[in-house]
């Protein structure tokens, strides 16, 4: 029997995958795993007991996720089930970044008398231009950014992508007709349109700064959908009134961009669909089932993905460091006691490293109290199918 925390309301869609194996309760006390949306758990004491937590969505950066490394927890995303949400998004805050729509609706509301007289007299004022023809940056290239990068390609817009960590599937996923930009200063010169997708690191915070806004055209639409502070608000002001920056779209509404009639603030709706939450909550739920009853990692933020069909009914899954000798030491044990392995897998990411192995009998509980004491060993686990 597993017990599941959730810190926010998830899909029913999802939960109901767990089965009647698991519990699903409000708080930490005993439990496996979390499940989280938007709550930040940095504060969070997490128990003991906990083996992983999965975000239901994409973003981590509400989740310690090197603390959870070094305490053996698994974290999870959901890396595409709410592309599609936030691609729409996208597509629809480019139009409005060029049309001036919400301006015009905010104008309508205002008229009560000889409004047709009005509307005709007025409207001039939020003419603004077509996308088609226009050239489109698309900074960061995965699940999202090649979708939108698709989408708007099949709109007419020419568009050029700039991802130097674009994965093998979504370069096979992306249209031929998207240009492949060799470098961001690229981009940023020669777009009309700039759309950023790429995630929150010490790598990406800032990178739209005055360095980069003195980079861009005049004129130029940029639209954020992924995380606020990849925008520095301060230089972004300065080059709305420097006629650098024309429309800013921005999905994380924030005190220093509120009410700047060049910006658009969005409250955060980039993946609020009924589809998107429900498409996070299966996949979160998948990839925790899958990882406690088979010890299977995929889909890790910060532990290697590591899958391996199961050749007997008895498997350590076994979270350490990454050291030299260790897998020599951990097989001595389990050889000592005349045990033999079927099947093994070893993979590593960065400090850490992740092993199953499946054996012919069960370990005995003195030689899992063994490999649990040896140097370098944060965490195991004794699966049985």
């Amino acid at each position: 029997m597993y017990t599941i925390q959730t810190l926010n309301k998830i899909s029913q869609s999802g939960l109901a995958l767990f089965g009647d194996n698991y519990t699903i309760q409000d708080n930490l006390e005993g439990a496996d795993a979390v499940l989280v949306r938007s709550a930040k758990m940095h504060d969070i004491a997490l128990p003991s007991t906990v083996k992983a937590i999965a975000r239901a969505g994409a973003g981590v950066n509400n989740i310690p996720i090197e603390e959870c490394a070094k305490s053996g927890i698994v974290v999870f995303n959901t890396p595409g089930a709410n592309a599609n949400a936030v691609k729409e998004l996208v597509l629809a805050g480019l139009l409005l970044s060029s049309r001036k729509v919400v301006e015009g609706i905010n104008w309508a509301k205002t008229l009560d008398t000889d409004v047709a007289k009005a509307v005709e007299k007025g409207k001039g004022a939020f003419v603004g231009p077509e996308i088609l023809g226009k050239k489109l940056g698309v900074i960061g290239l995965g699940a999202i950014g090649v979708m939108v990068a698709n989408s708007a390609q099949a709109l007419g817009m020419e568009v050029i992508g700039h991802d130097p960590y674009i994965s093998i599937n979504a370069a096979w996923g992306l249209s031929r007709h998207v240009r492949h930009a060799v470098s961001l200063d690229e981009v940023l010169a020669e777009a009309d349109y700039i759309t950023v997708h790429v995630p929150l690191v010490e790598a990406t915070k800032y990178m739209f700064n005055k360095e980069a806004f003195s980079k861009m055209k005049p004129g130029v639409r940029l639209l954020n959908f992924s995380r606020d502070t990849l925008v520095h608000n301060g230089d972004l002001l300065k080059a709305i009134e420097e006629g650098i920056v024309t429309t800013y779209v921005t999905d994380f509404p924030v005190e220093e961009v509120m009410g700047n009639p060049n910006i658009l603030t969005i409250p955060h709706l980039g993946a609020s669909t009924p589809e998107s939450e429900e498409n996070c909550a299966v996949m979160a739920v998948q990839e925790v089932k899958d990882y406690l009853e088979n010890g299977n990692i995929v889909n890790s933020v910060n532990y290697p993905e590591c899958i391996m069909a199961w050749a007997s009914n008895c498997r350590l899954a076994i979270i350490h460091k990454n050291t030299p000798a260790i897998l020599g030491k951990i097989t001595a044990i389990i050889a000592g006691e005349g045990i033999n392995i079927r099947d093994m897998s070893n993979r590593s990411r960065g400090d850490f490293a992740y092993t199953l192995i499946d054996t012919d009998t069960y370990v005995s509980e003195d030689n899992l109290k063994a490999i649990e004491n040896m140097e370098h060993i944060i965490k195991v686990r004794l699966l049985v199918k």
